[in-house]
């Protein structure tokens, strides 16, 4: 899908992460800090140790009713004040993850009040009866690039006059089921995650995470300018192997910064092969370009990430300083591969970029309206 024609302006947006909101969050990575830690993938249940960034006093085996439920509130307490779910508020909610931790719970306790959250559509009303939203919410899921769908409906939304803002929210909260699945895959194993490290075996880290952002036409001191989806359709996890579909995602975004100066956002998970068909490609559409990506220290939020790192590039443009690759070590796939904080302030705008299974891929391209 090529990029939106119209920009769009992000007049409020946020983060949570378990090193705090954007703020917060930034400021831990410049200083090179990171969330995950050893944890038992099975919860309560034990296993493996892999890295996990949970929030601060959450346990990876989901409550009834959902701990994170109040997080959630409070993240969104500064917009609360629209009358989102309405005609022209609607809210585009995203996640790869939902309820899941819940049904998971209910099918090894067996307590029926965990069926409440336990499936997309339940654990979405039960955020909507939280917050006070009305009926007008969409809901995707299209795994790692899921929060791009709804930032990219949003702003079809807001271009076409059809409503005067949009609520982009998004949420994923681990649990024994998505941990032991990735654990299941080998790819999150004992090992730290190092993104974009030419190591010989790759490893993840999965986090809690979930932001929001407000679109709108005309306020806010950031505007997306350029967004595209890309689905390669070529295999269930893998992606072709000469990285066309990589490039195919990132063209009509580098089209759209033709002479800018940009720094990229990487999806750096901290795999082998993906990680290096996407430096390699981003290199090749952004040449001196510096990479860097923060699941080295936060974990991959998964459905969440676009738009919980959106937030974190929306603070580095605010401050004038961007954190380096958390977690990398040399060497690494590409020389333009960010390992220490750099300034901003020389830079047009930042590229941000989310890759997944399957061969999704989706750009865009955010700068200072």
């Amino acid at each position: 899908m090529p990029a939106v024609a119209t920009p769009v302006r992000l007049s409020a947006w946020d983060c949570l992460t378990p090193l705090g909101d954007a703020a917060a969050t930034h400021a831990a990575l410049l200083r090179g800090e990171v969330a995950l830690r050893p944890t038992p993938v099975l919860g309560r249940a034990g296993g493996d140790a892999v890295p996990l960034a949970l929030l601060p006093g959450r346990a990876l085996d989901e409550t009834e009713p959902p701990a994170w439920h109040g997080a959630v509130r409070a993240l969104l307490a500064p917009v609360a004040d629209r009358p989102w779910g309405t005609a022209r508020y609607p809210v585009c909610v995203t996640s790869s993850n939902f309820g899941v931790g819940s049904l998971y719970a209910f099918r090894h306790a067996g307590a029926a009040d965990f069926v409440q959250h336990g499936t997309p559509h339940a654990s979405v009303a039960a955020i909507a009866r939280l917050c006070g939203w009305g009926e007008n919410i969409a809901v995707f899921s299209h795994a790692c690039v899921s929060a791009h769908l709804g930032l990219m409906l949003a702003s079809r939304l807001i271009a076409a006059g059809a409503a005067e803002e949009v609520l982009v929210f998004t949420y994923d909260f681990l649990s024994p089921f998505v941990a032991g699945g990735f654990h299941a895959l080998k790819i999150l194993n004992a090992q730290m995650p190092a993104p974009y490290a030419a190591r010989e075996t790759g490893s993840i880290g999965l986090g809690d995470g979930a932001a929001y952002a407000v679109v709108s036409r005309a306020q806010g001191n950031f505007a997306i300018t350029a967004q595209s989806l890309h689905n390669e359709m070529f295999h269930f996890t893998a992606n072709q192997a000469d990285g066309a579909g990589f490039a195919a995602a990132l063209a009509p975004v580098a089209e759209a910064a033709r002479g800018l100066r940009v720094w990229l956002k990487g999806h750096g998970t901290g795999t082998l092969e993906a990680g290096r068909l996407e430096a390699e490609a981003m290199q090749r559409a952004f040449p001196a370009a510096p990479l860097t990506g923060w699941k080295g220290s936060l974990g991959h939020t998964l459905g969440s990430c676009g738009l919980v790192e959106l937030a974190l590039v929306l603070q580095s443009l605010r401050t004038g300083r961007a954190p380096g690759t958390v977690g990398t070590v040399s060497p690494t796939f590409t020389d333009t591969v960010a390992t220490a904080p750099f300034a901003t302030d020389g830079f047009d705008g930042a590229v941000c970029t989310s890759n997944a299974f399957g061969g999704a891929h989706a750009a865009l391209f955010v700068r200072h309206a």
